[in-house]
């Protein structure tokens, strides 16, 4: 098992949304047949949800025992509960409220209109994720990270050279002043997102083509966050062909 980052390029978004769709539903029965339970962090954004709904068209969606999977979130918009920027209301609609999956199993962070004080909010989703750890840790171990990426780079809500993406003690910031809105976020830190097994991060469209190639070539992430982005066993780039211009031949992987 290698750590390596790999790239894998795909036509047109549509079969980048259901390649990654299929390898999640394969490496979701992988996980649950090895750990018997998995933990996975969704992401918003247009790829992110469009990969959510594809894995509910799939035929194979039925095949997975959806009350051992966990699911959380890698960042959310602090806005209230109902609106429709929220990650959570955008992944329910794609996928979950189509899954067997039991209430307790999915971990939204609060919504404004359920904590309408953004360190508080904070702190607990910070106690969510450590009820749910390992004895000893702060967050559990996610089998399978979903990431976005900004043209400028950022993940998450982490975006270049605020502090949050040079955060490493707390699991959660609060992001006031987010460059795109809505300004105020919440966002798991670099050090949660990378103790996760295996980060996949999905990106499309030209215009995050030069955030991706600084990345690979090694920029630093408190600049270009996506570059210090990397799973503990693999770190994947599912890409579309426009977003892949400037990737270098020998960093991309053969389709399979």
């Amino acid at each position: 098992m290698t750590n390596e980052r790999r790239v894998l390029v795909h036509p047109d978004k549509e079969a980048l949304a259901a390649s990654v769709a299929a390898r999640f539903l394969t490496k979701t029965i992988d996980i649950l047949d090895d750990l018997g339970a998995a933990n996975v962090a969704l992401t918003g954004g247009t790829m992110g949800i469009a990969v959510l709904e594809a894995v509910n068209g799939s035929p194979a969606r039925d095949t997975i025992d959806w009350s051992k999977v966990h699911f959380w979130w890698g960042d959310e918009r602090f806005v209230e509960k109902a609106s429709e920027e929220r990650n959570e209301r955008q992944a329910r609609e794609a996928l979950l409220d189509h899954l067997p999956v039991p209430p307790e199993n999915i971990h939204p962070f609060p919504a404004s209109d359920d904590i309408p004080d953004i360190e508080e909010a904070a702190r607990v989703y910070a106690a969510e994720l450590e009820a749910f750890a390992p004895e000893g840790q702060a967050y559990p171990k996610f089998d399978i990270t979903f990431l976005g990426v900004g043209p400028d780079g950022h993940i998450a809500s982490l975006f270049p050279d605020r502090a949050g993406i040079r955060e490493t003690e707390a699991t959660v910031i609060v992001e006031r002043e987010s460059p795109k809105p809505p300004p105020q976020r919440l966002s798991l830190t670099r050090p949660v997102l990378n103790a996760s097994d295996r980060i996949w991060l999905v990106l499309s469209g030209s215009d995050k083509a030069s955030a991706l190639g600084l990345a690979l070539a090694g920029a630093s992430y408190t600049e270009v966050p996506v570059a210090g982005a990397k799973g503990r066993k693999r770190t994947v780039f599912f890409v579309d062909k426009d977003a892949a211009v400037d990737v270098p031949e020998n960093l991309i992987a053969p389709s399979y």
